[in-house]
């Protein structure tokens, strides 16, 4: 680690973009002064602009760490994971005695990176098991308790199953819900009936087709049931190729807030906007989410916002389930075809009660906020 002479440096590893943006939070939050800079193993890091500096080589893999498919793995080791190894490892080990600490954020990916680097003490941010899947396997445990000095976990099962083996562990809350991006966005202005439905189509290989599937759903009801539409974009994401996938047409933007993206339209459906960085203020001005999100739909969950999802062909049934099983009736499944998924929209926004009880149930099962200035206070600032 860094000596104590000059300022403090933070390295964030993280490995998707949703832990991305979780890291980022995390920088934003630290004290003037500290140097911060981030590794995001998968992907271009686009959730960490204006933040701080990107450092290590970026990998681009067929699933981007996106675990919940079936064959993933196979699928990642004929695109090149292995050759995405050794440049990682020989960065963190070139670096290893550059940061004051080293906070990884996701699963077990930069923990075991670490371990290998030979960086120990990390502060480790587990925001991928749920605590209603697999607990952590004997090898898990061992590299945790090896290069881990403070865990934060989502579910008291897996706090407990580490403090038994006598490794700092924790359950104080979800990190997921003091991170969601909460940049400006006038969404009242743009509202013109009486129910708004977010759009969250991923950040993934499968976005554009996410996104098909969800716009031919949003075709079928009459008119009059269609609510006010708006899609949070990731910074990941093309919004042309949203745009050829669906049949749509991108006009705009409309406005100079940073935040507008402006709309997707065809002759049935307007779709506003707005970037990734403003889903606070999407979630919080919406009565219904359609999302095939990772970590957004535990957010929206936790805002107490009812989702409706489809499962595709690939899932992994084992990871699904665990999601499903912890997020309970908050999130209602339904098959990957857009008459079912128009069903299921006609149904819960047609009723305000049943809403209403579904929306109470996610935060409840997701956990709370609060855990952020717990995971500050462990840095060492």
């Amino acid at each position: 680690m860094a000596s104590d002479r000059g300022p403090r440096r933070i390295l964030f590893i993280s490995n998707g973009h949703g832990e991305d943006a979780i890291a980022a939070a995390l920088a934003s939050r630290l004290p003037t002064g500290v140097i911060a800079e981030a590794y995001p193993t998968l992907g271009s890091g686009s959730a960490y602009a204006g933040v701080c500096a990107l450092v290590g080589p970026r990998a681009h893999l067929p699933s981007e760490g996106w675990r919940n498919t079936r064959g993933s793995l196979r699928r990642d080791l004929g695109g090149g994971l292995l050759r995405t190894v050794l440049p990682g490892l020989q960065f963190l080990r070139r670096v290893r005695d550059s940061y004051d600490d080293v906070v990884v954020v996701g699963d077990m990916l930069g923990v075991f990176a670490c371990g290998l680097a030979g960086i120990a003490d990390v502060l480790y941010l587990d925001v991928y098991k749920t605590g209603f899947g697999r607990p952590y396997a004997a090898a898990e445990c061992w590299a945790i308790g090896k290069t881990v000095r403070t865990v934060f976990t989502r579910h008291q099962s897996l706090a407990s199953q580490l403090q038994a083996r006598g490794i700092d562990a924790r359950a104080q809350g979800n990190i997921m819900l003091d991170t969601v991006p909460g940049a400006p966005y006038d969404l009242l202005s743009r509202r013109r009936k009486s129910l708004a439905l977010a759009i969250l189509p991923g950040s993934r290989a499968s976005t554009a087709e996410n996104f098909a599937t969800q716009a031919e759903a949003l075709r079928r009801p009459p008119e009059p049931v269609i609510p006010d539409l708006f899609m949070a974009v990731a910074g990941s994401v093309s919004i042309d190729a949203l745009a050829e996938q669906s049949g749509m047409r991108r006009i705009g933007p409309l406005t100079p807030e940073s935040s507008d993206l402006g709309v997707l339209r065809d002759k049935r459906l307007t779709i506003h906007l707005l970037s990734g960085k403003a889903l606070g203020s999407l979630l919080n001005g919406v009565d219904l989410v359609l999302s095939q999100a990772g970590t957004a739909t535990v957010q929206a969950l936790g805002l107490g916002r009812p989702v409706i999802s489809f499962r595709a062909p690939g899932d992994r049934a084992s990871r699904f389930g665990a999601e499903q099983k912890l997020f309970g009736e908050a999130r209602v499944v339904c098959d990957r075809d857009p008459l079912a998924i128009s069903r299921t929209l006609e149904r819960v926004l047609a009723d305000d009660a049943e809403r209403l009880r579904l929306g109470q149930i996610g935060p409840q099962r997701v956990g709370t906020s609060g855990v952020i200035d717990a995971v500050l206070a462990e840095l060492r600032l």
